[in-house]
């Protein structure tokens, strides 16, 4: 949940760097911000690995820990296909140097965000766990 103003700050430069007024698929982001929303109040006791949750508790919280991925997902998919086909997508030889800044932090933040989601999923299995 305290990630939804971080995610709107990349929005927002994604929608500055590619000069539209929209990005690719708003609607979709829209329920995707909502449902991470709602998902991350649900899943918030993955995070007790050491108080000896009950068998079936763990395997709640493991599958609303998979499903997270999904809307996290779109909105990856999303960022990327609003930056595809702009000329600012993979080619360094442009604009300012305060564009190029954002340009690397957004990539910076899309790659870091995507391996620390890929290593979320395989580690919210509960046999991973404590």
């Amino acid at each position: 949940v305290l990630i939804l103003p971080a995610f709107g700050i990349i929005s927002m430069a994604t929608m500055f760097l590619t000069g539209k007024r929209q990005i690719f698929g708003k609607q979709s982001m829209v329920f995707a911000m909502s449902s991470i929303g709602i998902l991350g109040c649900v899943v918030w006791a993955h995070h007790m690995y050491t108080i000896g949750m009950d068998v079936d508790s763990r395997a709640y919280f493991t599958a609303a820990t998979m499903v997270i991925g999904i809307p996290t997902g779109i909105k990856i998919f999303s960022w990327l296909s609003s930056m595809y086909g702009t000329v600012n997508f993979l080619n360094l030889d442009w604009g300012y140097e305060k564009t190029k800044v954002l340009y690397y932090w957004f990539m910076s933040f899309i790659f870091l965000f995507t391996l620390g989601g890929v290593t979320g999923i395989i580690l919210s299995s509960s046999a991973l766990d404590i």
